[in-house]
């Protein structure tokens, strides 16, 4: 069965790194709701929910897509761009070594994994503030007898590469074409978001059902002409941590 890995949200997630928002209260009690709901909705549409261990003290630990990528022949932990998550980990290895063989993004790389987008045999990764292109050649050197092919591409006003897109079909791209150049997938087809929701394109698919958050109605509506089923599930206090529904989870097929 596909394994959506999940953790539990931190009492201290307030004090969670921020770089394009202002610090806003967060009400702890309704994320953990908030996270339940999502965690509801990845069982909705199949996924078996195994939740690592808790980390109470790194405010960021519910954002596990930060800490690993997970391909069909191997894992990728990462060496998280902001210092203070790095710790974060320790316990993603430890229960992802279960399912891949494991290799480290090392030092002086550093990536997040909400900046790899993997479409097929192509994986795109954000050179963001979070991520370098040493950790970019790193992710190469490591993919490159499977035949993968990497490519680092830029991502501006936005924190990560997936904050600006992602994939609803294999050649099927939801895009925010003002954070991140559509040229560069011209192999894909892509729908752009509207702009009212920037943060719209921030989304997730399995089968015919597709995930998005109750904010971004328009989003919703598109998915919902395009055939998809739609959940959508309430991410407003995750938000408030600059963290997209993908954040929140890391997919073992």
């Amino acid at each position: 069965m596909a394994t959506a890995l999940t953790r539990k949200i931190s009492p201290k997630l307030s004090e969670c790194e921020l770089t394009h928002l202002d610090r806003q209260p967060i009400n702890i009690s309704k994320a953990e709701e908030q996270h339940h709901q999502y965690e509801n909705a990845l069982k909705k549409m199949g996924y078996s929910i195994h939740r690592l261990p808790e980390t109470p003290k790194l405010p960021d630990g519910v954002f596990v897509e930060d800490t690993a990528v997970v391909f069909d022949e191997l894992a990728i932990i990462t060496r998280p761009g902001a210092e203070s998550r790095r710790p974060e980990t320790n316990s993603m290895a430890d229960i992802l070594k279960e399912y891949r063989e494991l290799h480290f993004i090392k030092s002086p790389g550093t990536l997040d994994g909400g900046d790899v987008l993997v479409l097929g045999k192509n994986v795109y990764i954000g050179i963001s503030k979070r991520t370098n292109r040493q950790a970019i050649q790193q992710f190469d050197q490591i993919l490159k007898p499977f035949g993968y092919q990497v490519h680092g591409i830029k991502v501006t006003n936005c924190l990560h590469l997936k904050t600006a897109l992602t994939p609803l079909e294999d050649d099927l791209l939801l895009i925010n074409p003002a954070w991140v150049d559509g040229e560069i997938f011209d192999v894909y087809q892509t729908k752009s978001i509207h702009p009212d929701e920037p943060s719209g394109a921030n989304v997730m698919r399995r089968d015919n059902w597709a995930l998005c958050p109750e904010a971004f109605p328009r989003t919703a509506e598109l998915l919902g002409k395009r055939g998809y089923d739609v959940i959508t599930v309430d991410q407003s206090e995750m938000a408030k941590a600059e963290a997209g529904l993908t954040c929140c989870s890391v997919i073992v097929e």
